[in-house]
């Protein structure tokens, strides 16, 4: 089971649809208009991602109360460092992985790609200043795997993870 949408709020959806649409290629493909209960009306623009049952949305509010001050940075809203709450994207191939990347270098965006020893991933910010990634899983999960996992979920001082293979920071091309 996967899961259908994640939305978000963002206080420039033109910036969003350039981003989403125009460099990561998802597709702008519903968009809800109507009002909030609290107050004011809102547009949901949802975006495909693969298939018809797997979108990322966001909300365009008017009128609303407290949208003037909407942190759309989830880890900023959170008080927390960027890369906790962050948005992950998969892909299937390393050839994938790479086209990601050249799509973010060649669209003027900084990239950060980290080799977890289990899976790579590649960040940059989407226009709401959130960390998104797009990560291969490169790894295998054994049974010890999970017992360390399961052993994690109530240690108070967990050993360290390996550190990763290789950290790059990459540059936009000019």
């Amino acid at each position: 089971m996967g899961y259908h949408h994640l939305a978000l709020a963002c206080t420039d959806i033109h910036a969003i649809h350039n981003f989403y649409e125009g460099i990561l290629g998802f597709e702008l493909v519903k968009v809800e208009v109507g009002p909030v209960p609290e107050g004011g009306w809102a547009k949901h623009f949802f975006y495909r991602m693969e298939d018809d049952s797997k979108f990322i949305a966001f909300w365009e509010m008017h009128d609303v109360p407290g949208a003037e001050q909407v942190e759309t940075n989830l880890s900023r809203a959170a008080g927390v460092p960027d890369q906790i709450n962050h948005i992950a994207f998969d892909v299937t191939s390393a050839a994938d992985l790479e086209r990601r990347k050249r799509q973010w270098l060649q669209a003027g965006l900084e990239v950060l790609e980290i080799d977890h020893n289990w899976c790579t991933s590649i960040y940059t910010k989407d226009p709401n200043d959130n960390l998104v990634e797009f990560c291969l899983t490169t790894g295998t999960f054994t049974e010890q795997d999970r017992q360390t996992a399961i052993q994690a979920l109530s240690a108070e001082q967990p050993a360290f993870s390996p550190p990763p293979a290789a950290i790059a920071f990459l540059k936009p091309e000019a």
